[in-house]
């Protein structure tokens, strides 16, 4: 009887087990009956309901098996909506829910009137209450550029943005270390109205001690300072410390960069510029490959030193090999002077072989460079020899000893691919029989790009460029105190440097220049774009000679990793031939 008793204990207890999985499978089931939630609420609300109430945002609702626990999920429901409807002005809404459907609940929204703002109070405490000498209308402007007026609607999010705004406006000069001492929104649900009032203290004003730097290495000390745009003694400004930041940023020298100060009203007489900067790798190394319509293919090499003599001095040197040009050159920056000055020299060996004229040229120069804001200016000095091989014409070498200023204004959204702005730059240089050259001449050039920003993302750009040589005649005249042009950027529909004054069967330059040009970019997506363009210019050696030479055609673009790239398609009405331009460069 063992044997057969044993085995009907097992039958039983398998039945036993499968009962119990069926009755928690069963249960299970019924504790996952999903919920459908259905939404009844005026238009102005409904998608911020749905957008942030989680009942209402998620597709697996399930419905708790327990009363108890629906009635805890209708109850936390019901107090998420009224708090979201409150942070939008609506402090005298009701929300109910309708379950007497099993597995299917409307939730009823009611969010009645929206509060309107009835007042608003600003009061300034600390030294800005006394008025500024320097700017008797600043609490004026202040209250003027507050966000929030009466009559508007209230809602949470405008509130605190108005309050950091104003707390913005107030520490970005002279008061470094403003805070918000009360703010205060009084509702009244009855008459659906707010009565916002908010008191700001300035402190004192902070004015700017010297700088502490740290995190310089192998740099020299005082290598911050020279670069520094911040003088001692003056009111705080967080727009003149970040621009200072940027500027250190931009330079080779520091890999990061951070400026700022310790908001400490005790520090307020002479507070330190921290300056905290990450030095850049020393020594750099570079090869690159590229191509262009006007010079054909090129590979390129280059090596660049930042700290020669471990004086902070920057040491560049390149040799650059293209199809129709090849050049060397090496070149010393020094660091700026107090007054931003900063002064190179170099020295540059070059030749090219374009339109059936063959230049070589070797130079030494100097100059001397300062950028304040948007503006560059510099001062050059050049000692060159230059050997000219005109195709068909005599071969001639001359000297000259030149002087360059160049004074250029970029206003502009972005420099690597403006859209809105302008860029201006005018030149003035020349040589004299009595420093080498071989007459007496000046030469005055100007630059006018303007970018107009059309729609959404399309951008209208106008250019214009015009030049003279002053002087009896072009012998004896450098090149690059000449005029050609032709090619990409120039007069398109025509070859680069192809438009100049005929030498046997050379091109070379001439004493007058005039270029424009109006181009339309459309921008089909984010990294692609069509244009269409025409340009027109010419450049000849005298006023009775200039012709403009008019070209036009379609092109396309192309945001690439590497830059803009720009491949255009011209008709050169004077030649009645098509040109195709195209650049682009490649750096690894």
């Amino acid at each position: 009887m063992g044997p057969s008793g044993s085995g009907l204990v097992r039958a039983g207890a398998g039945r036993s087990l499968a009962a119990v999985l069926l009755a928690l499978w069963v249960s299970a089931a019924a504790a996952q009956q999903p919920l459908e939630v259905e939404l009844q609420a005026p238009d102005s609300v409904r998608p911020l309901l749905e957008r942030h109430v989680r009942l209402l945002a998620r597709e697996d609702v399930t419905l708790p098996e327990a009363v108890a626990d629906q009635s805890a999920m209708a109850r936390r429901t019901r107090r998420e909506v009224s708090d979201l409807l409150a942070t939008e002005g609506y402090f005298s809404s009701e929300v109910r829910f309708d379950r007497s459907e099993a597995g299917r609940w409307t939730l009823k929204v009611e969010p009645g009137k929206q509060s309107k703002i009835a007042a608003v109070d600003l009061r300034f405490e600390g030294e800005i209450a006394q008025g500024r000498s320097d700017d008797p209308t600043h609490l004026d402007a202040l209250r003027a550029e507050w966000g929030l007026r009466e009559g508007e609607p209230f809602r949470q999010a405008t509130w605190d943005g108005a309050k950091q705004r104003l707390l913005d406006a107030v520490s970005a000069q002279r008061y470094a270390a403003a805070r918000i001492v009360s703010s205060r929104a009084e509702v009244d649900p009855d008459a659906a109205s707010v009565r916002l009032s908010i008191t700001v203290d300035s402190g004192p004003t902070f004015y700017l001690g010297p700088l502490q730097v740290s995190g310089l290495r192998e740099l020299p000390a005082d290598l911050v300072e020279r670069y520094s745009t911040l003088a001692v003694g003056v009111p705080y400004d967080r727009e003149a410390l970040l621009a200072f930041q940027s500027g250190l940023q931009n330079t080779p020298h520091f890999a990061s960069v951070i400026v700022d100060i310790e908001r400490d009203p005790a520090l307020a007489a002479a507070v330190p510029v921290r300056v905290q900067v990450s030095e850049a790798l020393p020594k750099r190394v570079g090869f690159g490959v590229g191509f262009s319509t006007n010079t054909g293919y090129r590979v390129e090499t280059n090596y660049r030193d930042l700290n020669i003599f471990r004086r902070g001095w920057e040491f560049s040197t390149g040799l650059r090999i293209e199809q129709r040009r090849q050049s060397a050159y090496a070149d010393v920056f020094l660091p700026p002077e107090e007054a931003g000055h900063r002064y190179s020299f170099g020295a540059l060996i070059d030749r090219s072989d374009l339109e059936g004229l063959k230049i070589s040229t070797q130079a030494i120069g100097a100059a001397r460079s300062r950028v304040r804001g948007n503006i560059e200016t510099q001062i050059a000095l050049r000692l060159q020899h230059e050997k000219l091989e005109p195709d068909g014409a005599e071969v001639r070498t001359q000297n000259a000893l030149t002087a360059n200023w160049t004074w250029i204004r970029r206003e502009v959204n972005d420099l690597l691919d403006p859209r809105d702005g302008y860029v201006l730059e005018f030149q003035i240089g020349g040589g004299a029989a009595i420093a080498l050259a071989d007459q007496d001449f000046v030469r005055l050039y100007s630059r006018y790009v303007h970018y107009q920003p059309v729609a959404e993302r399309d951008v209208f750009i106008v250019r214009a460029e015009g030049g003279v040589t002053l002087a009896p005649s072009r012998d004896g005249i450098p090149q690059d105190f000449l005029f050609r042009t032709g090619g990409s950027q120039t007069v398109r529909g025509y070859g680069y440097q192809s438009l100049g004054v005929a030498e046997g069967d050379a091109v070379v330059g001439g004493r007058y220049l005039g270029v424009a040009s109006a181009e339309y970019v459309h921008w089909l997506k984010p990294e692609w774009g069509a244009a269409v363009f025409v340009d027109a210019g010419d450049a000849a050696d005298t006023r009775e000679d200039f012709d403009l030479r008019t070209g036009y055609g379609v092109g396309a673009r192309w945001r690439s990793p590497a830059g803009p790239l720009a491949i255009d398609l011209a008709y050169g009405h004077s030649e009645r031939n098509l040109e195709l331009h195209f650049g682009v460069a490649i750096a690894f």
